[in-house]
């Protein structure tokens, strides 16, 4: 059955960013009605957890296992609110060995990976959670309402008012419209969503705003870096070959063995239960297209596995898996932006009350969660007194 829901606000998308925006707006608007839609089961975006319905008892951080914020301009309000999650116990400092595999399979440890050149953060929950935890404590009297996986395919602006219409028939009614995603956006969303215009472009014909135009160009020249995730769930008796005892551990290939094994990075994660879980990321196109393509997804299983024990042959910490492991694999439909980022002027349309916020604004953070956390604070302190 068809249902239509009406709202003050609504928010698409629950990523680290929505979050953030999420909860800063319900600090200092708790009259209004409000609700967050996610395609996934639950909050992080890219910063989800995957809690294994058939594997009970694992919690893996799927996408980002950690973030890093370099706040190099030294932005106070990102400094605070940084500060404000630290003292909230939402999060710590991550001090997890980093290493990187050289030409040999041989291990360089390094304090700071190429990909964070800051202080990098762990969720003292799953990363997943961060999010929960992050709306939760400006939500305390529960004024927002979730709909999870919930697929927007259509947006419209009647008479000073959105309309938006889910894959499965349901309306949400809003005077205001916040994107923390881009996929309704962008280009991408004509293959995944099956349609034939972009859903805002559609919402907002051509030459009625000029931030919109604006905001849609710089969007149809901004690319994703598509991934596959491999989530293994090793055996009770797996365990490291020294003693390492911290939560996560992250071991980073260097160009020639990520060409020849086709993993970009492998993140240990210590479980409640002592077990290691392992999450594989991969963004070698050939090979995410060799298992899109495959016919039998447990021969490509058997071949990660394969691929994981040539590579730590030889390596003083790390042990073969044997080929029983449990494997579950994820496809990113939106991932990692790239190329060219939005400028944070085009952030919010008064005419069309409509806001953006993610990591695919301009910035130093562009591509990580440090921009999806400024960007959404800029949002909010921009447009706080415009929503009545």
């Amino acid at each position: 059955m068809k249902r239509d829901f009406t709202y003050d606000l609504l928010i698409i998308g629950g990523g680290i960013s929505a979050s953030v925006f999420v909860s800063k707006y319900l600090k200092n608007n708790i009259t209004k009605k409000v609700a967050l839609i996610e395609i996934g089961r639950g909050l992080g975006g890219r910063s989800s957890t995957r809690i294994s319905k058939r594997f009970k008892g694992w919690k893996l951080n799927h996408g980002t296992p950690n973030f890093n914020i370099t706040n190099s301009k030294n932005n106070l309000l990102l400094k605070s609110y940084i500060d404000e999650l630290l003292e909230n116990k939402f999060i710590k400092i991550d001090d997890s060995e980093i290493l990187f595999l050289n030409e040999d399979s041989n291990l360089e440890t390094i304090k700071k990976s190429e990909l964070s050149c800051g202080i990098n953060y762990l969720s003292l929950d799953s990363m997943g959670q961060l999010s929960q935890n992050i709306i939760e404590s400006n939500n305390l009297k529960g004024k927002i309402d979730f709909y999870f996986e919930t697929l927007i395919v259509d947006l419209k602006f009647n008479d000073k008012e959105w309309v938006l219409t889910s894959k499965n028939g349901d309306k949400f009614k809003s005077k205001y419209l916040i994107c923390s995603t881009n996929l309704l956006l962008h280009k991408r969303s004509l293959k995944i969503l099956n349609i034939n215009q972009i859903p805002l472009r559609k919402a907002i014909p051509k030459n009625n705003d000029k931030k919109i135009d604006l905001l849609l160009k710089y969007l149809d020249k901004q690319s994703f870096i598509p991934r596959l995730t491999f989530l293994i769930y090793t055996n009770e008796n797996y365990s490291y070959k020294d003693f390492y005892s911290k939560k996560q551990r992250y071991f980073y290939l260097k160009n020639n063995l990520e060409n020849k094994y086709k993993f970009e990075r492998i993140v240990f994660q210590l479980q409640d239960n002592n077990k290691l879980g392992i999450v594989v990321h991969s963004k070698d196109i050939e090979f995410i297209n060799s298992y899109i393509n495959s016919i039998d997804e447990e021969v490509f299983k058997q071949k990660i596995i394969s691929n994981f024990n040539k590579l730590f042959e030889w390596n003083s910490v790390v042990n073969k898996l044997t080929f029983d492991e449990k494997i579950s694999i994820m496809k990113w439909n939106a991932s990692q932006p790239s190329g060219i980022a939005v400028p944070l002027s085009l952030q919010f349309s008064r005419k069309y009350r409509i806001g953006f916020c993610g990591d695919w604004f301009e910035g130093e953070g562009f591509g990580r969660i440090e921009g999806s956390i400024l960007s959404a604070l800029i949002l909010e302190k921009r447009i706080k007194d415009l929503i009545k």
